[in-house]
């Protein structure tokens, strides 16, 4: 390679490309001058902003109407959010005013934003959504061209200050074959969609706006690198090598095996019958989360026994004779259920969730477990407890699951879990490490933080310290410890985990063979031994980079 400049951010989505850079197109400018409108006009005003809302819902619930998936899934939820009655009826009381329809719309808007920013979590999250929202809306009422993504003439690598998801659900991934931003995390929308469409993806990318468009660039999804400069005939042949390994994903038919012969457990996550269904469809031996809380999230009132249980059983079905884990309601947080989490708290991910509404609602939790039992017909499904933090929680959930004849295990996402598995190990069957919120809780940053990203990279050496200490207390007592958060979906990492003892990884259906395929390639030792090299760095960049080395033999 020639001298290059080189960005770096986080790489959520492994894949090079090569391409030159295009930026999406900006945001509607309001005008400078906007006089209110006389008392006469403001019906038709109304009218207009609503006319305009309506195009916009439209026009993003037909591009869900061709998606699949996660991407349909975000197009419709969005679609939803341009009609939302609240924002309609604050936008409405202001426009009575007199305040022209754009600029209530991007008023009302910023005032939603500083709310759900103060909530946090997946609210904050969102934030980028109701911009994206607001901003069509606007461009529509001006008659100004919709923002969001150009369509490239050629294959391009495309460059935005965030994206929101229906921006990236509506990608073409032949001719947007690379994505980098500058905001954004590994667990925001544009990362999830990026995943399910296989464009390397790198986010949290700092000074980004030094490179122009038509800029040939070089993306490393893998390593979260961004490189200027580069000779094109060398870029090319490690686009070629890549193109290689993504055909070995491709044609990937498992089962899950190191290079030596040591099986390996990959399991899938879901969240519902349908992704089950998916899931028993793929190579997944099983079912290593079962999220039962999304089921949930427009409940206004606490299902009853019997319909839980219908959904746990569409569940339980997909996968009969093999492990399924269900989590109980990981509630609270950035996943409020409305019959659950009543109370506004400062700082909800350290408030009142998962396990910990059992404290004040214990029916919440008794009756999830009846319903889990009854879906069960008989069979000892392994149940497992989320924000667990005290032995004598995990004991007292423990009694409950074997009451009912179900196998308990509990989730290590707080620390003092981790530093003190051995002891929790002696009340419960198996543990399972939810390593997006161990990072969150370790590092003492915002998961959902862009700023962050560094900080809540699981290759943070803290972070695999902990998962280490808990996989050796599982290897100790003889119990299985898997891994169900993002970092098991990362290909190196996955071997990391392996080599320090971890029993099973659990990840979305669409990374399963990325990790196959990486787990083919090594043996036992290696594994043992990257994760050794990463357990002895300072920082996460170096933790990734030793084990690459030890995994790749340079």
């Amino acid at each position: 390679m020639t001298s290059a400049v080189e960005l770096r951010g986080t790489g959520v989505v492994p894949g090079i490309a090569y391409a030159p850079a295009i930026w999406t197109a900006p945001r509607p400018q309001l005008p400078e001058h906007s006089p209110n409108i006389p008392e006469e006009a403001r019906e038709a005003e109304l009218a207009k902003f609503q006319a305009a809302a309506a195009a916009v819902s439209s026009r993003l619930s037909q591009r869900a109407s061709h998606a699949t998936g996660v991407a349909a899934n975000v197009l419709e939820a969005n679609a939803s959010m341009a009609s939302d009655k609240g924002w309609h009826k604050a936008i409405a009381k202001k426009m009575k005013t007199g305040v022209p329809a754009h600029l209530a719309v991007a008023r009302v808007t910023d005032e939603f934003v500083v709310m759900f920013e103060k909530v946090g979590g997946l609210m904050a999250e969102r934030t980028t959504d109701l911009k994206d929202i607001r901003d069509r809306v606007i461009a529509e009422l001006l008659g100004k061209p919709e923002p969001g993504v150009p369509t490239p003439e050629v294959p391009s690598i495309l460059l935005a200050d965030d994206l929101a998801p229906a921006d990236t659900a509506g990608l073409d991934p032949s001719m947007v074959i690379g994505l980098v931003t500058e905001l954004g995390g590994p667990t925001s929308h544009t990362a999830i969609i990026s995943r399910q469409l296989g464009i390397p993806c790198i986010v949290a990318v700092d000074n980004l706006h030094s490179l122009e468009a038509g800029e040939m660039l070089l993306v490393n999804g893998e390593a979260g690198t961004i490189q200027t400069g580069v000779d094109a005939t060398e870029a090319e042949a490690l686009v070629k090598a890549d193109e290689e390994r993504r055909e070995a994903i491709r044609t990937w038919r498992g089962p899950a095996v190191l290079a030596d012969g040591t099986p390996v457990d990959v399991l899938a996550n879901v969240q519902d019958g349908a992704g089950a269904a998916r899931a028993s469809a793929s190579q997944a031996q099983g079912i290593g989360l079962f999220r039962t809380e999304l089921c949930f999230l427009s409940s206004e009132n606490e299902p009853e026994v019997k319909e839980q249980a219908r959904i746990y059983r569409d569940v339980i079905g997909a996968f009969p004779g093999k492990k399924v884990v269900v989590r109980t309601l990981d509630a609270g947080s950035d996943k409020p259920l409305k019959f659950a989490n009543f109370d506004e708290e400062e700082n909800p991910a350290m408030g009142v969730r998962g396990i910990r509404i059992a404290a004040g609602q214990p029916s919440i939790l008794t009756n999830q477990l009846d319903a889990i039992k009854a879906a069960s017909d008989g069979k000892a499904t392994w149940v497992m407890a989320p924000m667990i933090a005290t032995v004598q929680e995990a004991q007292d959930f423990a009694e409950q699951c074997r009451a009912r004849g179900l196998k308990p295990g509990i989730m290590v996402e707080v620390p003092a879990v981790a530093v003190q598995a051995e002891k929790f190990l002696q009340y419960v069957e198996f543990m399972s490490i939810g390593t997006n919120d161990l990072t969150q809780y370790t590092m003492a940053a915002d998961r959902m933080s862009p700023k962050l990203a560094n900080l809540t990279n699981p290759w943070q050496p803290a972070v695999l310290e902990l998962i280490a200490m808990t996989a050796a207390a599982g290897q100790k007592t003889g119990k299985p410890v898997g891994v169900c958060g993002e970092a098991a979906a990362a290909p190196y990492l996955a071997c990391v985990l392996v080599g320090m003892g971890v029993t099973s990884l659990s990840m979305a259906v669409a990374a399963i063979p990325a990790v196959g395929v990486q787990l083919a390639k090594v043996t036992l030792d290696q594994c043992q031994q990257a994760a050794q090299a990463a357990l002895a760095a300072e920082d996460a960049a170096g933790a990734a980079e030793a084990a690459r080395k030890v995994l790749v033999g340079a």
